[in-house]
């Protein structure tokens, strides 16, 4: 929905106001990351009010604005606003331009003042219906709907003017990003983990990559798809650290040692050491995976508790209880889906078992990776030869991504 041009902008905090003693860091912050992301536009004035950030653009673009402003993890919603004098017929004609420049025109609408200025002649109720009425002339077939109106016309009467608002963009909610610790994120070229890392980036975690790759076995293609599913999400981080790790030995040698219902425990179990060991080496405190109960094989309950066991460090999985056709609408919505799909393979697809276990014995597979006496080194060899860039937000620069909340 369009709106009358806008000389503010009123940005909202997530529930990171729930905090406590710790909403002053957090706010503190969102803060920042709102003037890097607005450094394109230098003229903006900033003020800070409880829950709030106050924009005042002074010419910049709201439409141009926004656009960065809904990446930033922590601010639940924003609105184009205007500031006008304290003055009940500027109010009200104020009120009725804003509305008449909507686009679509909605059918309903309610009025909303807050009195911040209890000076002001008028309360709350009185300019509720003043506004009302204005708005009501200058927009015939217009409704009222008090309950749930296409539109909620806002105004605060505070002491140096009155604001209002009647538009209201979703924010990308959730904590200020990298405010709740550092995890490694198993980026596959699938469509759930880049879903899993958002959503453990929108909690406020600061997400490093791991992808596993079996080179030649698997092409350049698929590494390419993996760094180009990172960029994606460094649009919302700016930056984001990819790990790439040749795990063809590791795949191979495990292959050739045992090729029944097994593997894929193995192999993940493999994985997750690994990742590990890259995750001492930067510090986090978490493995992050797109796992969703029951959707494969190595998903169901004791296969995650099997492949899990492999790591000591905090398994986080974001979608666990999450339907695919949820999980499909958020990539689209992040604007991974289309890059997740492409054909080509990763490692997990190489060497399948006919009919891998469900069901897999913990004792079982601590005694056949007992008899791979050469499996540590294999490991330490994989995290050696890892290949670790930073990856730029680029592609993910842009305005396709919408609000899934």
């Amino acid at each position: 929905m369009k709106a009358v041009t806008a000389t503010m902008a009123i940005l909202r905090y997530g529930e990171l106001v729930l905090k406590g003693k710790n909403r002053h860091r957090f706010e503190k912050t969102v803060y920042e990351q709102v003037k890097r992301a607005l450094r394109p536009f230098p003229g903006i004035g900033y003020d800070r009010e409880f829950g709030r950030i106050v924009l005042h653009l002074h010419g910049a673009p709201y439409e141009e604005v926004v656009v960065p402003l809904k990446r930033i993890f922590g601010l639940a919603s924003i609105s184009p606003a205007m500031a006008i004098e304290l003055d009940r017929q500027l109010i009200e004609e104020a009120a009725a331009r804003m509305m008449q420049e909507l686009s679509p025109q909605p059918r309903t609408f309610k009025v909303t003042v807050r009195r911040v200025n209890k000076k002001f002649p008028h309360d709350s109720q009185e300019m509720n219906k003043l506004v009302g009425g204005a708005v009501l002339r200058a927009i015939p077939g217009l409704g009222v709907d008090v309950h749930q109106p296409d539109v909620e016309l806002k105004v605060e009467l505070r002491g140096e003017g009155a604001w209002l608002y009647a538009r209201t963009d979703q924010g990308a909610g959730g904590f200020p990003y990298g405010s709740n610790g550092r995890g490694m994120l198993m980026l596959s070229g699938g469509i759930d983990s880049p879903v899993a890392g958002y959503l453990a980036m929108r909690q406020g975690l600061r997400v490093e990559a791991v992808h596993f790759h079996s080179y030649p076995y698997t092409s350049e293609k698929s590494q390419q798809k993996v760094r180009e599913l990172a960029e994606r999400l460094a649009g919302f981080s700016g930056s984001i650290r990819l790990h790439m790790v040749p795990f063809t030995e590791v795949q191979t040698r495990i292959h050739a040692a045992y090729a029944d219902n097994l593997l894929i425990t193995l192999l993940r179990r493999a994985m997750y050491r690994i990742t590990e060991k890259l995750a001492e080496a930067s510090g986090a405190g978490a493995i992050v995976t797109g796992d969703s109960l029951g959707q494969v094989a190595s998903q169901t309950l004791p296969s995650l508790d099997a492949i899990g066991s492999a790591a000591r460090l905090p398994i986080l999985r974001p979608l666990i209880c999450t339907e695919k056709n949820e999980i499909i609408r958020i990539a689209k919505s992040i604007d991974t889906f289309e890059l997740s799909i492409l054909p080509y393979e990763d490692c997990c697809t190489l060497f399948l078992p006919p009919s891998p276990s469900t069901n897999p014995n913990l004792n079982v597979i601590r005694s056949i990776e007992n008899h791979m006496p050469w499996l540590d080194e294999a490991i330490e060899d994989a995290v050696r030869r890892t290949e670790s860039t930073w990856i730029e937000k680029g592609a993910a620069d842009n305005s396709r991504f919408a609000s899934f909340f």
